[in-house]
């Protein structure tokens, strides 16, 4: 079956930066487009960004915008969020999700990890 596994979070002071990792399997991973959405305490579920199957068509939360990176590596079956200048208020669960055309809804996608906890600290 499918399964995305997403690594890589934790605690980081406001300004620092961490990299997300997800790690697919069960499905041919340069077919499907990949994201990342993130959910915090109380609060629905949002967009954070989101990239095509050959890499060439990228989108970004407008919160995120000059900030995160996300990236993909076909032969390794795995897809990245790079996360620079932290904000307390990017503290949330990140999921990594995969889908037959991306995009920034969730309806789109048919695949979910179970996420990762990322907490910056002020």
């Amino acid at each position: 079956q499918v399964q995305l596994v997403e690594s890589g979070g934790g605690l980081v002071q406001a300004g620092g930066s961490l990299r997300l990792s997800c790690a697919a399997s069960g499905l041919t991973f340069s077919r499907y487009a990949m994201g990342w959405f993130r959910q915090a305490p109380g609060k629905e579920r949002e967009f954070v960004a989101s990239i095509n199957w050959t890499g060439d068509r990228i989108y970004y939360a407008d919160v995120v915008k000059g900030r995160f990176t996300i990236s993909r590596d076909n032969a390794k079956n795995t897809a990245y969020l790079r996360m620079n200048s932290l904000k307390p208020e990017d503290t949330a669960v990140y999921y990594c999700v995969a889908g037959p055309t991306g995009g920034h809804s969730d309806q789109e996608y048919n695949y979910w990890g179970q996420g990762t906890q990322v907490t910056v600290s002020s």
